[in-house]
């Protein structure tokens, strides 16, 4: 059997982080990183008996870097990249001459423009969007009946975006959004929050959950229990709905977690699966069609046989109007797994995954037509 070399590139754009009211769960400067090297350690297990060799070279831009020369440099090296960077970057790098005949997974943006009118042909996407998270929550919400929705969001970008994700997911499913707040405070919530969020939550109105946009990690923690009204509270806090949690632990998941947790001396993160699956989904191509070619490898990717094993209780496959891993979203709480959605009730003609996101009648992806 001939020797097959695989090469990947992770390129990786390090961002600024906004300054935040607490520094308790500081982002690791590895994460994405790490799980790409476990999804190398995977295909190389499973390489070695097939005769198919891999390497994956690590680009990290600074803050203010040059990402495109670091980007061309990169497609010289291999047309499969593994991209961690902000949206508008993704987009500047697919449109690069050299990235027309490249399979570039999107690793780090849950923008969902990159999955409808913003995709690219070239763009797969292994991390959910802010749309299939925000559904997962909707489904949670009506099986509980809580019909009824308040939204409190920050002013962040990231912020902004994941609340127009959760607004238009409470449409889709039926949901009444009855009041919005704006967080506008920059005092010192660790003192005051017992006396600032009842104040701030009392005119929001009668309601069966609360919502929060707070991507960044600045406000949402002071949230919970401190609200005029007791009730539960989701969204990025509370009840969370994520790629990927240290709390999931069915479906062989703990395996992998375990894995994750010795090679990097800390929990998986949801970009960390991100980057591992997209690794994965290199190694299972790879491994099905005996090939490193890249358009060989794309069409097996977005085809009805493609399956990846991703430790959520069903195989995993790429949609094939807008490049995005279909996966089931677990719920969790801090210390436990709530649900898994889809949850049951939710059915769909092709795939019941596929009630999480933009489905194809949704979509203005036209790239992929």
């Amino acid at each position: 059997m001939a020797e097959v070399s695989v090469p990947v590139v992770y390129l990786k754009q390090t961002v600024e982080r906004p300054p935040v009211l607490s520094n308790l769960d500081p982002i690791p400067e590895d994460e994405g990183d790490m799980g790409a090297q476990l999804g190398l350690a995977d295909n190389l297990t499973t390489g070695a008996f097939l005769g198919h060799k891999y390497s994956l070279l690590t680009r990290i831009v600074p803050v203010g870097g040059d990402l495109m020369s670091a980007a061309k440099e990169a497609l010289a090296e291999s047309d499969l990249i593994i991209l961690d960077a902000p949206a508008t970057d993704i987009l500047a790098i697919a449109d690069l001459e050299a990235a027309q005949d490249a399979v570039l997974f999107n690793v780090s943006s849950a923008q969902n423009a990159l999955r409808d009118q913003g995709c690219r042909a070239n763009v797969l996407h292994s991390l959910p969007s802010s749309l299939m998270r925000t559904d997962a929550i909707m489904q949670f919400a009506r099986s509980r009946r809580w019909d009824t929705l308040a939204l409190i969001s920050g002013e962040h970008p990231d912020d902004l975006s994941y609340a127009h994700s959760l607004r238009r997911s409470a449409t889709k499913f039926g949901m009444k959004l009855k009041s919005e707040k704006t967080w506008v405070f920059d005092a010192d919530m660790r003192r005051n929050a017992a006396q600032e969020v009842p104040l701030f939550t009392q005119d929001l109105g009668k309601y069966d959950l609360l919502l929060i946009a707070d991507e960044v990690q600045d406000f949402g923690r002071y949230i919970a229990y401190n609200t005029w009204l007791p009730r539960p509270v989701a969204g990025s806090e509370g009840l969370i709905a994520s790629a990927w949690s240290p709390v999931v632990e069915q479906w062989g998941a703990a395996q992998l977690q375990s894995r994750f947790t010795e090679l990097a001396g800390r929990a998986m993160r949801p970009k960390d699966y991100a980057a591992w699956a997209a690794i994965r989904t290199i190694g299972e191509a790879v491994t099905r069609t005996n090939s490193a070619d890249t358009e060989t490898l794309r069409g097996y990717i977005l085809s009805d046989d493609f399956e990846l094993a991703g430790f959520k209780g069903r195989p995993l496959s790429y949609r094939q109007w807008n490049g995005q891993l279909r996966q089931p979203i677990p719920l969790t709480q801090p210390r436990a797994l709530v649900a898994l959605a889809p949850l049951p009730g939710y059915l769909h003609q092709h795939s019941e995954l596929d009630t999480l996101g933009l489905d194809r009648p949704e979509s203005n992806c036209e790239a992929f037509q």
